[in-house]
């Protein structure tokens, strides 16, 4: 799935547009940026298809992120399936991970062309049968298929990437690629509620779907000059294949069963997370679920990072449409909010540098994050105002913005030199599935605590402020 950036937002999307495709051993060439010193602008004419048409690409993913988030507790009310909203977020995040291992293997076997265009049609169909969608399992279904595509296209775009661009120039596009989650983030909220508001929740899929036909235009170009290969079979490909399966399974596991509401269903919940943690384990290093010292911490605090934050996230717009009564558009807001102060504090700990630790970043935005999930919990059980909700929320946002980017960076500078793309697909796996498992465990509860209600969102936001109250603790072990 693509994710935010480190600049900024958060993610569905975080880490320079994540470097994603190091997952499937593509990484830019260091030393050829290093020997080049010429840059070739980013609309020369051998870049500016692929320039365009990625970048609004990602642009289109990252709306359609934001949209959804801010639209889905009125397409579960008007689809009469308010047990499903967290599978409907869970299974898109747990699908990704099978997109994204999927269509990395295709892109190393055979280029960036045929999985890019493949992934394209399938969140495409994901798109459209989720404006059509007549029933909530239909909805759900497409939901499945936004993730595959999703994290499909962000492997296909950076292979691409790797083919077209000269070293040189490729952080730089990368750049551009995480300013394009930043207009998403500030106005995709308002305008999704907006468009909820007036011509109905379906649009804001099936608008994304006409948009989308002409970034695959823009792209086209390039994908008809890209590199034509056929590459052996990765030899590990078909193991780390079945595993993101088992992971994925297991993380959908848990929500489904525990949608149940009976002792039995719970049960078999609490045994998929345990399947999720045995399926996930080989992909982590070693320590990681653990929480041994250094590197295995440092991939542990991205996981509770995650799994307090996002899925919280899920529940502050329908918070405030339910128990404040605030419309769609108004609820988005708080989404922006929380956005901005993101992308403020991801820059005030990259001005800091050096004179931030790691650990003190870690520990600084793990408060501010528990803090302000805390203050979620605050506002379910007391109904003060809506505008505190979204101040809690831009504290929350702070805390993200100071302390995820810094995961990387420690991940990087804790790796050897070729361990570093088997780290940096760790730290990614531990972001997505620990954010899906939170989810589907924040599912249970709300469900289990009547829903829509007061207690149903506290209990919600209790678990989430654990999970991210939890990296406070993991951040000491950071060092070392």
């Amino acid at each position: 799935m693509l994710t935010r950036p480190t600049l900024g937002i958060r993610r569905r999307g975080r880490d320079g547009v994540r470097w994603v495709a190091e997952t499937w051993a593509w990484q830019a060439d260091a030393v050829a940026i290093g020997e080049q010193s010429t840059t070739t602008p980013l609309l020369a004419p051998r870049y500016r298809a692929t320039t365009l048409g990625g970048t609004a690409l990602i642009f289109l993913y990252a709306f359609e992120t934001m949209a959804v988030t801010t639209v889905m507790a009125t397409v579960t009310r008007e689809l009469d399936g308010r047990a499903w909203y967290s599978v409907a977020f869970s299974l898109t995040l747990a699908s990704s991970v099978v997109g994204t291992v999927a269509g990395g293997l295709l892109a190393d076997r055979r280029g960036a062309a045929l999985p890019l265009l493949l992934a394209v049609g399938v969140f495409a169909s994901g798109l459209l049968m989720a404006g059509l969608a007549p029933t909530i399992e239909v909805f759900v279904l497409a939901r499945f298929l936004q993730g595959m595509g999703g994290g499909a296209v962000t492997v296909a775009i950076y292979v691409l990437v790797g083919e077209v661009f000269d070293g040189v120039d490729q952080p730089r596009l990368f750049g551009l690629f995480s300013a394009a989650w930043i207009v998403p983030s500030m106005v995709g909220p308002l305008l999704a509620g907006v468009v909820a508001d007036t011509v109905g929740w379906r649009w804001v899929f099936l608008g994304v779907l006409v948009v989308a036909g002409g970034a695959t235009a823009l792209i086209l170009p390039a994908l008809r000059t890209s590199a034509q290969v056929d590459r052996a079979r990765d030899p590990d490909g078909r193991r780390r294949l079945v595993l993101a399966v088992l992971v994925a399974a297991a993380v959908v596991s848990v929500d489904l069963a525990g949608r149940s509401e009976s002792i039995p269903g719970h049960v078999l919940a609490g045994l998929g997370v345990i399947a999720t943690l045995a399926a996930l384990r080989p992909l982590l290093p070693p320590g990681a679920l653990r929480v041994a010292r250094g590197l295995p911490a440092i991939i542990a605090m991205r996981g509770t990072l995650s799994a307090g934050y996002l899925a919280a996230e899920i529940y502050v717009p329908y918070l405030l449409q339910a128990c404040y009564d605030l419309p769609p558009w108004q609820a988005g807001l708080a989404l922006t909010g929380s956005a901005l102060t993101w992308a403020g504090a991801a820059q005030v700990q990259g001005r800091l540098g050096e004179r931030l630790s790691h650990a003190q970043a870690f520990g600084a935005g793990a408060a501010l994050l528990t803090l302000g999930i805390a203050g979620q919990f605050l506002n379910a059980a007391l109904h003060p105002n809506g505008v505190l909700v979204a101040i809690c929320w831009m504290c929350a946002g702070a805390g993200m913005g100071l302390a995820f980017p810094r995961t990387t960076v420690a991940v990087l500078g804790a790796s050897a030199e070729e361990e570093r793309g088997r780290n940096s697909a760790a730290l990614t796996m531990c972001d997505t599935v620990a954010g899906a498992t939170s989810i589907a465990i924040t599912g249970i509860l709300f469900a289990a605590a009547d829903g829509p209600a007061a207690t149903g969102f506290a209990t919600v936001f209790a678990f989430c402020a654990v999970c991210a109250g939890a990296g406070v603790v993991v951040g000491r072990r950071t060092a070392g």
